[in-house]
């Protein structure tokens, strides 16, 4: 290490350094401010955030948390900080387009449209689950194949979709060596979405010809992301990937490709999420451990793996689209940052159906302005150095490489989905974040928080039918979706929501936080909250009740007003024919009382109840 000379300039050199000891100290003095008394290591881990996978964040960083030759240079082995040593400078991320409609005419007429403006390669969903193979020259008329890279996922017609391609360059006179883009041979991928095996020939003869004729193009793809819509954690994304890629490694090993060869062959698609930096780690481990894989099977030189990152689909909502622009936004912002090498950010309007003309360009200019506006690719590993990302990566690479592992010990990727091993593992984790989500420890906008029931809404042409048979599909807002389904259900039955009136004790003051918690609450359910007058008390809520008409009720007060008129008024509300009476605070002991809401609880429980009560089926 290289010290340098005092010139006499160096920053707060007339302060000593602060210690690690002293901000907790610092801390401890907070936290008893708040009535908790912990000291030392404790103080700090009351502040920390617990992640999936047994990984955490801890509220502060330093040089101390940093892993000394984790993460090498960019463009070179373990490839953590980038798979070429300019990173995606100068032009950026490759610029990936998503098309999954059934007709050709109108996807070319999208085709052509997103490629005058920023969009640099597509994606095309063929097959019986969208453009019909015969339909791909169709939809690539007009694009200049040379220029425009081109990445197929057909599924189990992998193969004539890629012929297909393949003659579509013969035909068009398109040098061999600029062709670009994926032919997305993937039959375990196939497999996880369908529960059924494929054959993997194709798969060897389309890599050999790729190989020895088309430099440029990709035989197979290892898609993560039926492992991410199904529920997997990140880790768990990471392990199925990362043994797709070893089983597809070991097929075209088997069929004569050196490793090296065989390496080139894979483009990994990950899913991108607004947990930005999540994404970030994720996205850097991924390249670790394909490194590792590659090192081992004697070609460390064609580590460098390829990642293709699409903006989350579990995250989209139905309720309130509008806000996944701004997940996405945050997603393609740690796609980037994470140094993907193509970036897919799906419309706004993903969840309702086929997207239309505006929610294309929405996608298409999201990595746009990320690129021409903020500069994100100027930087070669922008999330280099930070100690809070370089600790994450190394711990999610850890905790991807033992799911790995468990996969491997259980006969790899393909033993494994057949056994269901990774059905049950991915099932575990959904059901421990489906708790968070039902309780709002992880809050949903514009569903689970801040539900807007007068929205207007969006319609769009429905999507093919996607395949089924393997893992599930989910999505965070399905168990709110659900209520909100049978609210709307009722609202067409019988022209009105389901109704839960607000009874607020006391002054603006005194109820207002709690109105606003109770009425968030009851929306995210599709129930209406009825809060008129502002005010009531024992001698004037059974005939605001009886206006109401429901037969539900909740009491919001300060904990001074409920002990001296809870009793009384949840008396008066049951007396009018209130079947049942919330209170929104800490459990207590007060008769006609059935039952308490507050933050933390199950709030789907709670709201599922409630319809019940109402009869809204």
């Amino acid at each position: 290490m290289t010290v340098l000379p005092d010139d006499g300039l160096s920053l707060a050199a007339e302060f000593p350094d602060a210690t690690h000891e002293q901000w907790q100290r610092l801390v401890e003095g907070v936290l008893r401010k708040s009535g908790k008394e912990v000291s030392g290591d404790a103080a700090e881990e009351a502040l920390s955030t617990t992640l999936e996978d047994g990984l955490g964040t801890r509220p502060l960083y330093t040089a101390r948390d940093a892993v000394p030759g984790a993460s090498g240079y960019p463009g070179l082995s373990p490839y953590v900080r980038g798979s070429r040593p300019e990173g995606v400078t100068p032009g950026g991320w490759d610029v990936r387009q998503r098309y999954a409609g059934t007709d050709p005419g109108g996807t070319r007429d999208a085709v052509l449209a997103d490629l005058e403006n920023g969009v640099t390669s597509l994606w095309l969903t063929a097959g019986s689950h969208g453009i019909p193979v015969s339909g791909v020259a169709t939809v690539l008329d007009g694009v200049y194949l040379d220029l425009a890279a081109v990445s197929l996922e057909a599924g189990a017609e992998y193969g004539a979709a890629a012929r297909e391609l393949l003659r579509l360059y013969e035909e068009r006179g398109i040098p061999r060596a600029e062709a670009s883009g994926t032919l997305g041979a993937d039959p375990l991928g196939h497999e996880a979405r369908s529960g059924q095996a494929t054959d993997a020939a194709d798969a060897v003869a389309l890599a050999r010809e790729t190989v020895s004729r088309w430099p440029g193009l990709r035989a197979l793809a290892v898609d993560a992301l039926p492992y991410h819509e199904a529920g997997a954690s990140a880790a768990q994304e990471l392990g199925a990937s990362i043994a797709t890629g070893v089983a597809y490694l070991r097929l075209l090993t088997d069929a004569g490709l050196s490793a090296a060869d065989a390496c080139g062959q894979l483009e990994f698609r990950y899913a991108a999420t607004a947990d930005q930096f999540l994404t970030m780690a994720k996205l850097r481990a991924a390249r670790r451990l394909w490194a590792r894989v590659a090192e081992v099977s004697g070609a460390p030189g064609a580590g460098a793996q390829r990642q293709h990152a699409v903006t989350s689909s579990v995250m989209m909502t139905h309720r309130d689209p509008w806000v996944n622009m701004l997940r996405t936004t945050v997603a393609c912002l740690g796609a980037g940052v994470g140094g993907a090498d193509a970036v897919t950010v799906l419309p706004f309007d993903h969840a309702l159906g086929l997207p239309d003309a505006f929610s294309r360009r929405i996608a298409r200019n999201t990595s746009t302005i990320l690129l021409e506006e903020s500069h994100l690719a100027r930087v070669i590993d922008p999330a280099g150095g930070s100690w809070y990302v370089e600790r994450l990566t190394d711990e999610l690479a850890h905790a991807g490489w033992e799911f790995f592992r468990t996969i491997e010990r259980a006969g790899g990727q393909g033993a494994a989905l057949r056994s269901g091993l990774i059905h049950d593992r991915l099932a575990a984790t959904w059901a421990e974040r489906s708790r968070a989500l039902a309780r709002r420890r992880e809050p949903i906008t514009g569903v689970s928080e801040f539900p807007d029931l007068a929205e207007r809404t969006v319609e769009r042409p429905p999507a093919p039918a996607p395949v089924t048979g393997g893992l599930p599909r989910v999505r965070r807002d399905e168990a709110y979706e659900a209520l909100r389904a049978r609210s709307d259900a009722h609202l067409a039955a019988t022209g009105a929501r389901p109704k839960v009136f607000i009874a607020a004790l006391g002054p603006a003051a005194a109820h207002t936080a709690r109105v606003t918690f109770a009425s968030n609450l009851f929306q995210a359910g599709g129930i209406e909250p009825v809060h008129d007058p502002v005010s009531v008390d024992a001698a004037t809520v059974a005939g605001a009740f009886a206006a109401s008409g429901t037969s539900i009720a909740c009491l919001c007060s300060s904990d001074a007003l409920y002990a001296e008129q809870a009793q009384t008024v949840a008396a008066a509300l049951k007396s009018a024919g209130a079947t049942r009476v919330f209170l929104a605070g800490r459990p207590g002991e007060y008769a006609d009382v059935d039952a308490y809401v507050s933050a933390g609880g199950d709030a789907v429980a709670v709201l599922t109840s409630v319809l019940d009560s109402l009869g809204v089926s």
